[in-house]
């Protein structure tokens, strides 16, 4: 239960696979959603399994896990609650209304507990997004994991607890708490990208439909729909063919259109002429660490394709989900990695040696690749030799409304990039609810209109910009003015508070535990790997790099007071069956950005689960 400081203490139980920890009450300024205005305790939630889903939108790695929960909520929907506890990163996403959007735009069809201030993330002492926690139904925590890809560990666990909790009457059945908001009837609903089509006209991904949408020239007249508006994965006719929440779109030399089909993991085409879709890329499998980087277009696996744009012959793909770059070859129909090592963050140079975080817009001019990368609130270009530069940005933690010179100027979680005619470009600020602008020539940002509800990208139409205003679900058109707007500077940096750690020796501990019936796979070598960095690379004088073993000792500069570590851990279980010749391997990954201040008194030890519990630190 709860201890004063905040902390857990750990209970042990009879049984010798588990031990269990009193999960603490779940606690948000900002109210539940999707359970029809009711507030829920965890004593009303009591004979229910309950997974409670640490997540903020922002993060694609917790959109992922949104996806690979529906399952499980389809399937054990009589004994499972999952709960969302919505906990923000950006200063946008502590805001209620925002959150809201965000759970219908998704389609998270569970209760959802909005937690700006991070209440809950602090008693459960969560470190990284996603996080989940699984709780009994008693009332204990059984098990946590961080990242993605653990629904197969979440769903054996689930079926050992209905077992043991309907042998020993505890497990309560029946339906859950969640209640579905009532749809709104707008022409869009948070439209993702758009481009002009060749008559005039407009396609605009309509996300949340699952649809791509032909508008006439005003913006607003639907001429047609393509997709038939349910999640799938179907190529066809117009009205039979299916996207799972499209956002990129690209014209193409033939006339034809590519859509980035985002959660089918997949680059799809358009037939202009007869509204037919096939598919281009991907396998409808997302793309995990070990699979093949490059290879036959439609036998290799993507990872949340956000946005598309042809630059030096190739279709270039912003590779949200794995923090890359990479290109579609139309002539060969092939795909490879372009730029980025799947670390994330903000490392300039080489494409091979670039980090990126979450790329979700990109605009060619004839010499550049302008991309927005979301998560380093950052604006960000490849040249013809394939490096990456950055205009403006610092990293994963600073962000904020400020105009100026591009190296002190901030944007926050910008999502699309438009090139104007003058070499400038402008940038959709999603988050800032802006349109900046960056001008290479003068190296400054300067902002072009505000009050627009989280743009996500932006076509030029003559002496007129067109916006997506996701949050609006609509089309706005702006005359590009001659002066910026100014605007008040505002500097944020993310809540999550520094973790004190003493100068010296540090005992990094990455946690995993295969989960029951599985074993780590050793087969073909080690099956964990972690890679350690530091921003600034002098918080580090020894311990960073590669390696196989999961814990580390490192040794933290005491000349550098703060910055951040960054940590990405790996681990590869099988089923452990020796009956079973072809066992099903499942890998496990997570990367986490964690804030230190380094300071005498500080923790030795900084303990990061990526599945199981550590049992000395409640983290």
């Amino acid at each position: 239960m709860p201890t004063p400081d905040g902390t857990l203490e750990i209970m042990s139980d009879s049984s010798p696979r588990r031990v269990r920890v009193r999960a603490p009450e779940l606690v948000g300024k900002g109210g539940w959603l999707n359970t029809g205005e009711v507030a829920y305790s965890l004593a009303e939630l009591r004979g229910k399994i309950v997974v409670l889903d640490f997540w903020t939108f922002c993060c694609i790695n917790c959109l992922h896990v949104l996806d690979e929960l529906r399952e499980l909520e389809e399937k054990h929907r009589d004994t499972v609650v999952v709960v969302g506890v919505h906990s923000p990163k950006f200063a946008h996403e502590a805001e209620h209304a925002a959150v809201v959007d965000a759970v219908e735009r998704y389609g998270v069809e569970h209760p959802v507990l909005d937690d700006p201030e991070l209440a809950t993330w602090k008693q459960y002492a969560v470190r990284a997004w996603p996080t989940l926690v699984v709780i009994d139904p008693e009332g204990y925590v059984v098990a946590q994991h961080a990242g993605e890809g653990h629904a197969h560990a979440i769903e054996r666990l689930v079926e050992e607890l209905e077992a043991e909790h309907a042998a020993k009457g505890t497990l309560r059945r029946g339906d859950g708490p969640y209640v579905a908001p009532e749809p709104e009837p707008t022409v869009l609903r948070f439209p993702g990208k758009a481009i002009l089509l060749p008559d005039g006209d407009f396609l605009v991904s309509d996300t949340t439909r699952h649809q791509v949408v032909e508008l006439g020239a005003d913006g607003e007249t639907v001429v047609r729909r393509i997709g038939a508006g349910e999640r799938g994965f179907v190529d066809g006719a117009a009205d039979t063919a299916s996207f799972n929440e499209p956002q990129g779109l690209a014209l193409l030399d033939d006339g034809s259109v590519v859509v980035a089909d985002t959660v089918n993991h997949a680059l799809r085409r358009i037939d202009l002429a007869t509204g037919e879709v096939t598919t281009l890329a991907g396998t409808g499998r997302q793309w995990w660490q070990g699979s093949p980087t490059s290879g036959p277009a439609r036998e290799t696996d993507l990872s949340s394709p956000w946005d598309v744009a042809v630059f030096d012959g190739r279709v270039w793909v912003a590779m949200a989900g794995v923090h890359q770059l990479w290109a579609y070859d139309p002539a060969e129909g092939t795909v490879a990695v372009t730029a980025g090592t799947t670390n994330e963050g903000l490392v300039d140079g080489p494409g091979a040696e670039a980090w990126f975080a979450q790329p979700s817009g990109l605009a060619a001019t004839p010499d550049r690749l302008w991309l927005a990368d979301s998560e380093t609130s950052a604006l960000r270009w490849v040249d013809l030799d394939g490096a990456v530069h950055t205009a403006v940005g610092t990293g994963l933690f600073d962000f904020g409304h400020r105009d100026g010179a591009a190296e002190q100027a901030l944007l926050q979680h910008p999502l699309g990039v438009t090139a104007l005619p003058d070499g400038s470009v402008a940038v959709s600020d999603t988050y800032n609810h802006a349109l900046r602008r960056y001008d290479p020539a003068t190296g400054e940002v300067t902002t072009l209109a505000t009050d627009l509800r989280e743009p996500s990208d932006a076509v030029l139409v003559g002496d007129d910009i067109v916006v997506v205003e996701s949050a609006r679900h609509r089309l706005t058109r702006l005359r590009l003015p001659e002066e910026a707007v100014r605007v008040e500077a505002v500097a944020h940096r993310t809540q999550r508070a520094a973790t004190e750690v003493a100068p010296g020796a540090l005992e990094l501990a990455v946690v995993f535990r295969a989960p029951a019936g599985q074993k780590l796979d050793e087969r073909y070598g080690p099956s964990t790997r972690l890679l350690v960095s530091a921003t600034p690379p002098e918080l580090l004088l020894g311990g960073e790099g590669a390696d196989t073993a999961l814990s580390r000792v490192l040794e933290l500069n005491p000349a550098v007071p703060e910055g951040v570590l960054h940590v990405s851990a790996m681990a590869a279980s099988c089923d452990d069956d020796p009956a079973n010749e072809y066992p099903a391997c499942h890998v496990h990954q997570q990367d986490w950005g964690v804030p230190v201040r380094v300071t005498e008194g500080g923790a030795d030890r900084l303990p990061l689960v990526l599945a199981g519990m550590d049992e000395t630190t409640p983290s």
